[in-house]
């Protein structure tokens, strides 16, 4: 879970390193997927996985990794960001991503590479690792999110009424009465519905309350009023969430918990907002549990945005802690 929100708290800092390279590789099945390495050629190895799913690598990630270090290796996942087609649904599951990250590994001649991800990128980071162990050096995650429902259930239908009623009085209002019953399954039906007229105010309602429940300190509480004749492009990230979350993120129950020993011997650092709403501590610290070699770094005073307080710094630090564990491990 990454909202569109996320994307509007980069810090003021100068511009960051123009990439090495780019390009778009051609994966299959229609898709194109933007990738681009940044830092030391020579470096070891870094991938970067965003958010979402759908949301887009930023300028500013590539600044997570020590440019004299690491060879970063940032891409927009199949429909996301610069990718294309954008927003393209089809042949696009979990399977395909991780398909992916392999023919981005060995078209560059990465042999094993460091695995960076927060929030869905953290999903993706745990399941490529875990069907890709030996291709995996050291992982580095931040707002853990396993995938599953019972963790959208808890976001939007246990912590959304406790700590925001009036908000989610709102995300219930976009729908109609005799749906509210099962909002979630509600809302991902009615976004992926091909009408405007049903999908524009439950993508927005969707998207503007994930927002919300990211930040520590939202500017504002309620979602906006829908207007009659609005023309503001609609975000793209809820779209792409709802097409995962109605086919429970491509996985089996609970796969990641259950896979987990397969992480064993792979260094790890878990970065944690203490209050983030979306991803809470304690799925950190159940995967730390299971997950032998892993560590949980709580951070006080932040939520699930990589901007908030310490988290950024705390990310940046973990990479290079669990790279210099990945290099006395050899």
């Amino acid at each position: 879970m990454a909202p569109e929100a996320e994307r509007e708290l980069r810090p003021a800092t100068t511009t960051p390193a123009a990439p090495l390279t780019s390009r778009m590789l051609d994966v299959g099945d229609g898709h194109e997927v933007y990738v681009e390495t940044s830092g030391n050629p020579d470096g070891v190895a870094a991938a970067y996985l965003h958010g979402g799913p759908g949301s887009g690598c930023q300028p500013d990630h590539r600044r997570l990794f020590d440019a004299r270090r690491f060879h970063a290796i940032l891409f927009d996942q199949r429909g996301a960001g610069r990718s294309r087609p954008k927003g393209g649904r089809e042949a696009n599951t979990l399977p395909h991503l991780i398909a992916d990250m392999e023919t981005i590994r060995t078209t560059l001649g990465i042999e094993r590479w460091l695995v960076v991800g927060g929030s869905w990128g953290a999903t993706l980071a745990l399941a490529y690792a875990q069907a890709h162990p030996d291709r995996v050096s050291g992982i580095v995650l931040r707002a853990t999110f396993l995938g599953t429902r019972a963790e959208l259930e808890a976001a939007f239908l246990e912590a959304l009424p406790t700590f925001y009623p009036e908000l989610h009085a709102d995300f219930l209002a976009r729908l109609p009465a005799h749906e509210r019953a099962t909002p979630l399954d509600a809302y991902w039906r009615r976004i992926l519905d091909p009408d405007p007229v049903i999908h524009a105010p439950a993508v927005r309602g969707w998207g503007e309350t994930e927002a919300i429940l990211s930040q520590i300190a939202p500017k504002r509480t309620r979602l906006e009023p829908l207007k009659a004749g609005d023309t503001r492009p609609l975000p793209t990230t809820p779209c792409m969430e709802a097409h995962y979350f109605v086919h429970d993120c491509f996985m089996r129950p609970d796969q990641l918990m259950t896979e987990a020993a397969k992480l064993a011997g792979i260094p790890g650092i878990i970065v944690q907002g203490r209050y983030d709403l979306l991803c809470p501590p304690a799925t950190a610290h159940r995967l730390s549990a299971a997950w032998p070699g892993s560590e949980v770094r709580t951070i006080d005073a932040a939520g699930h945005l990589l901007y908030d307080p310490g988290i950024r710094d705390a990310v940046i630090a973990a990479i290079n802690d669990v790279a210099d564990r990945s290099e006395r491990a050899r």
